[in-house]
């Protein structure tokens, strides 16, 4: 599964990316998130709790930032599995592009998912995903803009 896209945040790219690398701003602003706790400074243990169509799963994993270039860009590589749900893990490619008083940032996410997770077809899980990313990219827009996210 590949998505792209990108949002136009009415921010600078610096509250941009202090949002993108803040930990309870991305709490907030994932859907589903239970926890994040820094394992360092580009490691994170997460825990998530989200639906895939009629299916509702719970994921433990680990997420870690690499392709650091601050404030333009970077890389964020997650995997996560549940009991019976199975597993997912795939990595999003972020950049922050300065359009006037904005900030445009674009994302390219790679990913797969096993298991039960990955019976519910293609089709549903490329729309979960494309609506999960939808909710998490306009809320790091609104925190960074210093509106509410809506989880």
């Amino acid at each position: 599964m590949d998505l792209t896209g990108e949002e136009r945040i009415a921010a600078p790219r610096e509250a941009v990316w202090r949002a993108l690398n803040d930990l309870e701003v991305l709490k907030a602003c994932i859907p589903g998130c239970e926890s994040l706790e820094r394992r360092s400074f580009t490691e994170i243990d997460a825990a998530l709790g989200m639906r895939f169509g009629p299916v509702k799963i719970r994921l433990h994993g680990t997420l870690e930032l690499s392709n650091l270039n601050p404030p333009v860009s970077y890389t964020i590589s997650g995997a996560g599995k549940g009991s019976i749900a199975g597993f997912v893990h795939g990595s999003a490619d972020v950049t922050l592009a300065e359009e006037g008083s904005e900030t445009v940032l674009s994302y390219v996410i790679r990913g797969n998912a096993g298991g039960k997770i990955a019976q519910l077809g293609t089709r549903l899980i490329s729309s979960s995903s494309r609506k999960l990313a939808d909710r998490f990219f306009s809320n790091i827009g609104k925190a960074a803009s210093n509106g509410r996210s809506e989880t």
